[in-house]
């Protein structure tokens, strides 16, 4: 299981309201959302495994979504390790749309040899132009 820290300040302003202290850079940018789905999935198993939740169902139901998108989602999990890491840390959208979806993921996740996965994922990311930023 991955864990990032991170440092925020926040200090109360005028009439109780939150913010943030000016000495602190804020990133630029959202992440992408395959990112948070990542991220999520793999959430998601650890609170399967720790028995906190009883199945896909459960967590489905919880997440406020269908469980075939629960599915969708969970099938994140069956891609290489090393693909994994790289959607955890694909760089920061600035404008416009993602340039990979969840969508585009499915058929590598369906592919259960690593190495074609890894082919089909080095073709994605030369088709979308990006480079996965540097691990924390």
């Amino acid at each position: 299981m991955i864990k990032v820290k991170r440092t925020v300040e926040i200090r109360r302003g005028r009439q109780g309201r939150r913010r943030k202290e000016r000495g602190v850079e804020r990133p630029q940018g959202r992440l992408p959302r395959v990112s948070r789905l990542m991220a999520l999935a793999i959430k998601f198993e650890g609170l399967i495994n720790d028995g906190v939740i009883a199945d896909r169902s459960e967590v489905a139901r919880l997440a406020h979504v269908t469980q075939p998108r629960m599915t969708q989602i969970m099938n994140l999990l069956n891609l290489a390790p090393d693909i994994q890491e790289q959607l955890l840390f694909l760089p920061r959208v600035t404008n416009g749309r993602d340039p990979v979806h969840e969508k585009m993921l499915r058929p590598i996740a369906a592919e259960l040899s690593w190495k074609e996965q890894r082919q089909n994922w080095a073709t994605i990311k030369l088709k979308a132009g990006i480079t996965p930023r540097p691990a924390p």
